[in-house]
């Protein structure tokens, strides 16, 4: 008789030490659940916008204090979780010395990395207006992205050129406006104007 009570407590002991390790694992995982809950309410209040701009304009100015370019929009919008900014309808204005400017138009850019790297998308264009040292340019893409500190520009997207009466096309492009070279690659044309007859 004595060793059946000695048995039931033991089975019973053991019955809530189960019991008590099934509770405390349930609330490890609660507290686990609840952890990952408010980082995911923490990252989403991170990427939420911290200030929106209506019809704005700013001037980036080069290291010596001229300006460089003016970024304008419909629209931007400053997330703090990467330090990026979107933008809408932007138009980007050139301002380098010595050279030509040139106007930039989109549907949306998205402007990252300390503001030295601008991704257009939509309808983008490029018009620089001729000078005495360089032809009317005018470029047609559906994406292009910007690197304004180097003054160079890049898309894996097909482009349309046209480089005063000589018309292009192509694949992709990679051109650097400091030292003037382009380069177009892919499946593409070049139409050249007409040589002038000789006089």
């Amino acid at each position: 008789m004595r060793n059946q009570r000695i048995a039931h407590r033991f089975r019973l002991s053991i019955g809530m030490i189960v019991v008590l390790l099934a509770a405390l694992g349930s609330f490890y995982l609660l507290e686990l659940l609840n952890r990952a809950g408010e980082q995911m309410q923490a990252d989403k209040r991170m990427n939420e916008p911290d200030y929106i701009i209506h019809n704005f304009s700013f001037v980036r100015m080069t290291k010596d204090g001229k300006p460089s370019y003016i970024i304008a929009g419909d629209k931007l919008t400053h997330r703090p979780i990467d330090d990026s900014s979107e933008v809408d309808n932007p138009r980007v204005h050139s301002l380098a010395g010595d050279r030509p400017p040139m106007e930039i138009v989109a549907k949306t850019a998205r402007v990252e990395d300390a503001n030295s790297r601008v991704t257009l998308n939509g309808n983008v264009t490029i018009d620089r207006a001729a000078s005495p040292d360089s032809q009317l340019l005018h470029l047609e893409s559906d994406k292009l992205v910007i690197f304004p500190d180097e003054d160079r520009m890049e898309t894996d997207h097909p482009v349309k050129l046209r480089l005063g009466n000589t018309t292009a096309s192509a694949n992709s492009m990679r051109a650097n406006n400091a030292t003037r070279e382009m380069h177009l690659a892919g499946n593409g044309t070049l139409q050249l104007p007409p040589k002038a007859a000789d006089q």
